[in-house]
């Protein structure tokens, strides 16, 4: 049985893999990743729950992004369930515009949007991990920058003990059997099917 329960609000944040095209100006919008692909199968496995999905990832989001609108996009909405997933851009950033984030910085960040979100709303949280994989291969690169970013995901994790979605190992182990391409044709956006892997992932963390 689902940790999740009647009539919950379920917030999906974080950048443009949570995105995934949504209408900005449709507050019901899922976009077309693994959001939607989530709110459906889980509507379709509990009918009868009633639970209400939401989608506020927007496309090119860093931690501090998401700090400047977590009062409007996440708490005025009172969800009972943040689901998070940002830290690709704060890496990415530093390859393509020279503007790093610091793992320190993204730690402090993400930390202070858990205890807002813990002390006003003692939501239930879902941490899911970045991920990054070798495609093109200066992708490789990333991960001196990206890795301890994971790690502080994780510790932010056991910190304030939070479901866990554990993505950059499950995509690398998928990509052990097929073409990273196969996941994500850029080593970042996931193909349909890496969305798939995603809410199947997510689905599990909460035991849906």
């Amino acid at each position: 049985m689902t940790f999740i329960g009647d009539n919950d609000i379920v917030l999906f944040q974080g950048d443009s893999i949570t995105d995934a095209g949504r209408d900005y100006y449709d507050e019901r919008s899922l976009g077309t990743g693994y959001a939607l692909m989530t709110a459906a199968e889980f509507g379709r496995r509990y009918p009868r729950k009633q639970v209400q999905f939401l989608n506020r990832g927007i496309s090119g989001n860093r931690v501090v992004d998401l700090q400047g609108r977590w009062r409007e996009d996440c708490l005025k909405l009172r969800p009972t369930w943040v689901s998070i997933y940002i830290g690709i851009n704060d890496t990415w950033r530093k390859y393509d515009s020279n503007d790093p984030t610091t793992a320190e910085s993204f730690y402090r960040g993400y930390r202070d949007l858990i205890v807002q979100t813990k002390e006003e709303l003692n939501a239930n949280l879902i941490l899911m991990e970045p991920f990054v994989l070798p495609v093109p291969k200066d992708r490789s690169g990333w991960r001196e920058d990206l890795d301890p970013k994971i790690q502080a995901v994780r510790e932010l994790s056991r910190e304030f003990k939070t479901f866990y979605v554990p993505l950059d190992g499950l995509f690398n182990a998928a990509s052990s059997q097929v073409s990273p391409a196969y996941w994500a044709e850029d080593g970042v956006h996931p193909t349909p099917a890496g969305h798939a892997l995603i809410s199947q992932a997510w689905l599990q963390a909460v035991q849906a």
